[in-house]
């Protein structure tokens, strides 16, 4: 079949593989009414006439993968009509549009993400509540010249819509579909890409100080989020920013009306006519140079200092003490007070870092919005499929929710058990244990360094930590792992959670790594459970240990068995494999939740009259050698099978064996891993 193009009314030229005839809808591919122009067969996503060839090649590389027209039946639904909307190919058509059309844009485009994204398990609040801020960004500034980075990938739904790629958002978050963060290969509007937060204004600083070197005269603007405030890079970067002085805008994205994380405890932040009359006096530039000016005379400096403490929300000034222009609080969803503090920033040249705080609401809905989710949900009146926490009555038992059964019988035993939390969100299974032991759970959110480091001082207090880190998360705290835990052989539980392959959260959150850097530290056990029961005997088994670190790894997922039977923990010999069945010639040795795959290979090769043996290693490190010398001296082939990168499991195994000459006879060893590609 061969490649068709159609030529639409809007500009758009689609390249199809199949008929473009009357699809089911009844719509025509020729007529389409698309908001942008794209081309699927290469999937540029470049704005025509840019010259960035980097950004050129890294789409050319990610349009490899997007090598088919998405079903037209998914692209074309029952929406609200969104004329504005429909108008915008890219950030340059929000020039010439008055601020009242601006506002209708934003209603269409919180129409737009509730219509496309409603079906989705992620949540869309962050993208909702930025709206108006993304709208406001990109009218002032001039992006991809100007540099626009984002640090928490929740936000970029609004961003990603209005930079040529709202007719695939459909299709994020799945297969050779568009990433749930910034990505450079994907646009060359996303000048870095999003990690787990923290990171845009360390970059966004160092493409400053590069514009500086090379006299270039582009802006930099970093948005950041509360999330981002708890961890501790940010600070970092924000105290090299006021130090080096360079020109840039830091936007803090404050949806939780706070710079503090317990909302509860803390005033809300109010925005009123004078307050929205005093942050455009601030980010006026003769405001600003008369401040620069006075600030060689002390008396000055006590009345400024006093002052923005008393105008600005509690906690404000501490980012002027890191040496950044802070202006705020602005109202985040009042596009006339966004649009006048952007555009009067954007005229400081050679003033230094500035950090705008924008107030921001998770719920925020303009009328006509609220009109439709009541209509959508006469009952509700509200999209329930926005909420992530699904009726638990009808969702699958998980890793976590075994994690947490067991953990609540070894705190039940061990009264100095004590939970530590880190990630960027937390699992529902997990608050359990928040409201069962109060004051033995710390969640201390995305500061995964502080996390490890603060479990290493609880064990030296006497109490058994159990650290509890998403895999992808504890990559950036591994510094703190080899240094204040492992060295020191200081007893801390590892619970690694979210291992191995993630499902729609994409490589961002896929956990292939921790098997590799865990498994090389001196110190450190490292097993891995094949099944929930096994999970079980491993937290009491890491309860047990008391004179070095343990780290143990689950899936992200449902549990193997239906029966929810929760048998109390038995601790396990440490460094003990087991074999599950027992064959000939062949044996299957698998680590962890792949020992699963081992089963099901054994289940259909027995049904062609070949018996294989299957063993369960249980342990990384240390290996069980008596089970890997027994499997190499009675098998002609030993397949290690693991979920992870290169330098794990069976790297360890691999090791072993040459070192020990089971080469030198009969047995081939071969490994089979998910994450091939690295």
């Amino acid at each position: 079949m061969g490649s068709a193009v159609a030529q639409c009314p809007h500009g758009i030229t689609s390249h199809s593989t199949g008929n473009l005839g009357q699809n089911k809808l009844g719509y025509s591919s020729r007529c389409s009414k698309f908001p942008c122009q794209l081309d699927f067969a290469r999937f540029g996503l470049l704005h025509q006439g840019s010259s960035a060839a980097s950004s050129s090649d890294h789409s050319t590389e990610f349009g490899r993968r997007i090598n088919a027209v998405p079903d037209m039946d998914d692209m074309f639904w029952d929406k609200v009509p969104t004329p504005l909307l429909d108008m915008v190919e890219n950030p340059i058509h929000l020039k010439n549009l008055s601020v009242q059309e601006l506002k209708g844009l934003a209603s269409e485009i919180r129409s737009e993400l509730s219509c496309i994204m409603s079906e989705k398990p992620n949540s869309l609040k962050a993208s909702l509540a930025v709206v108006e801020l993304t709208i406001a960004i990109h009218h002032v500034f001039h992006a991809p010249v100007d540099k626009i980075l984002w640090d928490v990938g929740e936000q970029t739904y609004a961003h990603k819509i209005l930079t040529g790629r709202r007719a695939l958002m459909r299709m994020m978050r799945q297969k050779n579909g568009l990433s749930g963060f910034t990505s450079r290969f994907e646009s060359e509007y996303d000048s870095f890409g999003t990690g787990h937060g923290c990171n845009s204004v360390s970059a966004g600083l160092g493409m400053a100080i590069a514009r500086d070197i090379k006299g270039k005269r582009d802006r930099v603007v970093t948005v950041i989020s509360n999330a981002t405030t708890l961890a501790g890079q940010v600070y970092e970067a924000m105290s090299n920013a006021g130090y080096l002085d360079s020109n840039m805008i830091v936007i803090l994205n404050d949806s939780r009306r706070s710079l503090h994380p317990k909302i509860e405890q803390e005033p809300k932040t109010s925005i009123t006519a004078l307050s929205s009359t005093l942050i455009k006096i601030q980010s006026s530039k003769s405001f600003r140079k008369f401040r620069e000016a006075a600030k060689v005379f002390s008396l000055f400096n006590i009345f400024d200092e006093y002052a923005r403490g008393m105008i600005g929300p509690q906690g404000s000034t501490l980012f002027e003490e890191l040496g950044l222009y802070y202006i705020g609080p602005v109202d985040g969803h009042n596009l006339e007070d966004l649009i006048c503090v952007l555009q009067q920033v954007s005229s400081l040249d050679s003033m230094g870092p500035v950090l705008i705080h924008v107030i921001t609401e998770d719920n925020h809905q303009d009328a006509e919005c609220n009109e439709k989710i009541e209509s959508d949900n006469p009952q509700e009146g509200m999209i329930t499929s926005y909420d992530d926490s699904v009726s638990s009555s009808v969702q699958t038992r998980t890793y976590s929710d075994c994690l947490v059964d067991s953990l609540l019988m070894e705190a039940e035993k061990h009264k100095d058990i004590v939970l530590v939390h880190a990630g960027m969100e937390m699992e529902p299974s997990f608050q359990v244990l928040q409201e069962t032991f109060a004051d033995r759970f710390f969640d201390v959110g995305m500061a995964e360094q502080h996390a490890v480091t603060f479990s290493a001082g609880l064990s030296r207090g006497g109490l058994r930590p159990f650290c509890i880190i998403p895999s992808t998360f504890l990559q950036r705290a591994y510094d703190q792992v080899v240094h204040d835990v492992d060295r020191q052989k200081i007893p801390v539980r590892f619970v690694i959670t979210s291992a191995g392959l993630v499902g729609n959260s994409g490589p961002v959150y896929c956990g292939a790594f921790d098997v590799t850097f865990m498994s090389c530290l001196p110190n450190m056990i490292v097993m891995a459970p094949s099944d929930e029961d096994e999970l079980v005997d491993m937290v009491a088994t890491a309860a047990q240990i008391d004179d070095r670190p343990v780290c143990f790894r689950y899936p992200r997922g449902a549990i193997v068995r239906t029966d929810h039977f929760m048998h109390p923990g038995i601790p396990l010999e440490i460094g003990k494999g087991r074999v599950l069945v027992e064959g000939k010639e062949v044996a299957l040795l698998g680590y962890g939740a792949m020992v699963q795959n081992c089963l099901k290979a054994q289940a259909l090769l027995s049904r062609l009259g070949i018996e294989v043996t299957v063993a369960d290693a249980r342990f990384c490190k240390p290996l069980d050698t008596e089970l890997l010398t027994l499997l190499c001296e009675n098998h002609k082939f030993l397949i290690t099978v693991e979920e992870g990168s290169i330098g794990g499991f069976a790297s360890h195994v691999a090791q072993f064996i040459a070192l020990n000459g089971h080469l030198d006879g009969t047995v081939k060893v071969m490994n089979i891993r998910n994450f091939h590609f690295w």
